[in-house]
């Protein structure tokens, strides 16, 4: 299932904001990580199997000095992957069948014709 979480941080500048999208994008299961706001200072996290905990803590326990204090605002569903594959659902298109034709080439039957032989002479 995937997860949509936006986090809102305190940054002092852009080397916080490229520092924090790093930190997030280096966590597994994240796809994508966006910055978001007025201020820039929320950070929209898509993926899947990703632990919201552990990605605030990551954020909070950073060695940045730019990055400041991280707070989950929300985690939930992510419709727009719901939609489309939805729309997917509907037309589904099949393959179509190939067909593989060999070259039939005639056959060399030989006849063998045995004459009866006969013990039985006629003559003698």
């Amino acid at each position: 299932m995937k997860q949509k979480m936006v986090i809102k941080l305190q940054l002092n500048d852009q080397k916080g904001r490229s520092k924090a999208l790093q930190i997030v994008v280096g966590i597994s299961g994240v796809e994508s990580a966006a910055l978001q706001g007025a201020d820039k200072d929320e950070i929209v996290v898509t993926g899947d199997g990703v632990d919201a905990v552990v990605l605030t803590t990551a954020l909070r326990n950073s060695k940045s000095k730019s990055i400041g204090y991280a707070e989950l605002v929300s985690v939930g569903e992510n419709k727009k992957e719901e939609e489309k594959k939805e729309t997917k659902n509907e037309a589904v298109v099949y393959p179509t069948p190939t067909w593989t034709c060999y070259a039939q080439y005639p056959q060399n039957r030989q006849m063998v014709y045995e004459h009866p032989t006969q013990d039985n002479c006629s003559i003698m």
